[in-house]
């Protein structure tokens, strides 16, 4: 037989699409397989609609939290369920599901390539195609070039849960398996894992994750928590995988991306809530929040719009190079290079 795969599916009200859901891990090309369902106290038909299958098929395996628990906890909890005979462990969440021919490219790739311990694939997002941007020739990544790739904004491959296949001796190396503090804990767990192993990436589509327009996503949205929580992966992963060079830019770059959304934010009512939150994420990351830096950037959206200059990224990516440009040049000629901006 072919190494056992642990699926897992940590879920709280989700019947709307468990039924798809439990279907695509059944509709798979793939053998050896088990599927455990973590029900996290659901008050809808979710358990009801998973012992209907778990009755039909010995393969699914129901666990019952005895109390709720919030998303990363049950996410945790759902990662100490792997058999102990379970090579690989493959998260798909309740919203999403898995392409037929998933499990059986994702282990290929794996048992091909024993270094690589997480594997990732074209995935479909709502409608649109994402994860792409590696070229087609390469299937194989060290952990520290995929590492250096996300933190240069250059790739980003590992998405959600869904989209890793991921080796069971890694996820039981920790625990908990994630950061539960951190609203984007897949990723930062992702960080961790590949500083001993390497990346393998698929080049099909093999997983969907739904847009979702749950709790949890809308703050994520109307806070833009993505903003701090990647200033947060370079200031803790940034010194181990870029060079000081490379870090302190990586950081300017972000860091004036960052401060032109506030200043945006400005002219959008935003409430003190808002405020408060991007005040203390910036502050627990060491990086004093500065009023006078939201100003100017409001000013600078001001005067963009007032000119009709939409296309901020691409000014702003070349307003960056130039300044890089000019670092590098005062470092060939010995003089006195500045450091990041200060907050004021």
């Amino acid at each position: 037989m072919p190494p056992l795969v642990t699926v897992v599916t940590p879920v709280y009200n989700g019947e709307a699409y468990i039924r798809e859901c439990i279907g695509s891990v059944l509709a798979q090309t793939y053998p050896n397989w088990e599927y455990i369902i973590v029900n996290n106290c659901s008050t809808d038909k979710t358990l009801q609609i998973a012992q209907e299958y778990a009755a039909r098929d010995s393969r699914i395996q129901i666990v019952n939290n005895p109390k709720f628990l919030r998303v990363i906890a049950n996410h945790n909890t759902a990662m100490r369920t792997l058999s102990p005979s379970s090579k690989y462990c493959k998260v798909v969440f309740a919203d999403d599901w898995l392409f037929p021919e998933c499990l059986e490219k994702m282990v290929a790739l794996a048992e091909q390539n024993p270094k690589v311990g997480i594997v990732s694939s074209y995935r479909l997002y709502g409608t649109e195609l994402s994860l792409g941007g590696l070229p087609y020739d390469v299937s194989i990544l060290s952990g520290r070039e995929i590492c250096r790739a996300t933190l240069r904004n250059e790739l980003y491959l590992f998405g959600t849960g869904t989209s890793l296949l991921l080796r069971s001796d890694l996820v039981r190396s920790r625990n908990p398996f994630y950061n539960e503090s951190n609203l984007h804990a897949d990723s930062e767990t992702c960080f961790e894992l590949l500083k001993t192993c390497d990346f393998g990436f698929v080049h099909q589509l093999l997983t969907f994750t739904r847009a979702q327009q749950g709790t949890l996503t809308s703050f994520s949205r109307s806070r833009r928590t993505l903003l701090p929580g990647f200033l947060g992966y370079l200031t803790k992963f940034g010194p181990y995988y870029l060079e000081p060079e490379e870090l302190e830019l990586a950081i300017d770059c972000h860091l004036e991306i960052y401060y032109r959304f506030l200043g945006r934010s400005v002219f959008q009512r935003r409430d003190s809530e808002f405020w408060k939150f991007h005040r203390e994420k910036l502050n627990e990351l060491g990086i004093p929040f500065s009023r006078n830096r939201v100003a100017r950037a409001a000013v600078r959206h001001a005067a963009d719009v007032a000119l009709g200059l939409n296309h901020w990224p691409y000014l702003l990516l070349k307003r960056i190079w130039h300044a890089a440009s000019g670092k590098r040049k005062a470092r060939e000629n010995g003089s006195s290079v500045p450091g990041p901006a200060k907050a004021t």
